[in-house]
């Protein structure tokens, strides 16, 4: 994005060396994976109170743009606001960036974001510049993660240095990234971000339209959502919430690790009452389809004092047991 003494043809042709001998396999391949941990002690330590949830909810809006990523860059090109270099609060640097995530106007122009909805995008409002910095690394397909998101790093400043301090510190960052069914069930679920709820619609091959007041809606409930996205990963669950709720491994909630099934019910102690479920996304978050006149979207759970009212349990799906002969 800034105009860099680097970008020129043999940095270039040195990172394009780091993307092919890389291919995710270096150091920080977990920064580059599609689904980013949850945060490190040293990433609650460094990263401003204000600034971390601006960083998670910012990278939501781009499926598959780990947050640690976009948190890295926000380190190194403002220790996250908190410089006092030039342009950082207020005029520009002398390549003509602004703002705590260092956007020149002409970019700013074509991807900046209202961030709190206050009616004005603002490149030195972190609200605006973070989830700006998303769209336009997500405009650079950094959602697809692996040699495609160090591309749109390297698009973000041209130095093949540049891309390893990020990668380098978004590992710091963040937790072992998830793996397995969980992780695949949790970019299934994310693929859908913003499709309509639909009262009884979906199930294991997509959104359908549902019955009832979702008839005349494509999308999913909250139990289609997670059939479908645990049919990705090879697990096979009942359509009914409350009975997605007895198949699995009933997990302590310390214990959750992204994909896990919540569940939330009328009267917590009786888990037939169990009215909703939703997929662990981390980081006390959760993706899951509310109501009817919402939209697949990720939400905070921990703290969130009606869910907490409401929690019942989470479970972890099993793969069926081969037969035997």
């Amino acid at each position: 994005m800034k105009a860099a003494a680097t970008a020129c043809a043999a940095a270039l042709t040195l990172l394009l060396g780091l993307l092919v001998s890389a291919a995710g396999h270096d150091s920080a391949a977990s920064a580059g994976s599609d689904l980013a941990g949850a945060p490190t002690a040293e990433a609650k330590h460094d990263i401003p109170p204000a600034y971390l949830p601006w960083y998670l909810d910012a990278a939501h809006t781009c499926p598959g743009l780990p947050w640690n990523v976009l948190a890295a860059i926000g380190k190194i090109e403002s220790d996250h606001g908190r410089s006092t270099a030039p342009g950082v609060h207020t005029g520009q640097n002398a390549a003509g960036a602004g703002g705590p995530m260092q956007f020149l106007p002409a970019t700013w122009t074509a991807y900046g974001v209202d961030g709190d909805h206050d009616g004005t995008k603002d490149r030195y409002n972190p609200a605006d510049a973070i989830p700006g910095a998303a769209r336009y690394l997500c405009a650079n397909h950094a959602g697809q993660g692996g040699r495609a998101l160090r591309r749109a790093i390297w698009r973000y400043n041209h130095a093949d240095w540049y891309v390893r301090k990020v990668l380098a510190q978004a590992t710091r960052y963040a937790a072992p990234t998830a793996t397995g069914r969980g992780a695949t069930a949790v970019k299934a679920a994310l693929r859908w971000l913003g499709t309509p709820y639909s009262w009884g619609g979906g199930g294991p091959t997509g959104p359908t339209y549902g019955i009832a007041q979702g008839a005349g809606t494509k999308g999913f409930d909250c139990s289609g959502l997670t059939q479908h996205a645990w049919a990705q990963a090879g697990i096979r669950l009942p359509r009914i919430a409350a009975d997605q709720y007895n198949t699995g491994t009933h997990i302590p909630r310390p214990q959750l690790q992204p994909g896990d099934l919540l569940f939330f019910a009328t009267n917590p102690a009786n888990p037939a009452t169990i009215h909703h479920v939703a997929i662990y996304y981390g980081s006390g978050r959760m993706i899951h389809a509310p109501h009817t006149g919402d939209v697949v979207r990720i939400a905070q759970f921990a703290g969130n004092p009606y869910r907490e009212r409401q929690y019942t349990g989470a479970t972890r799906p099993i793969p069926p047991r081969s037969s035997e002969a």
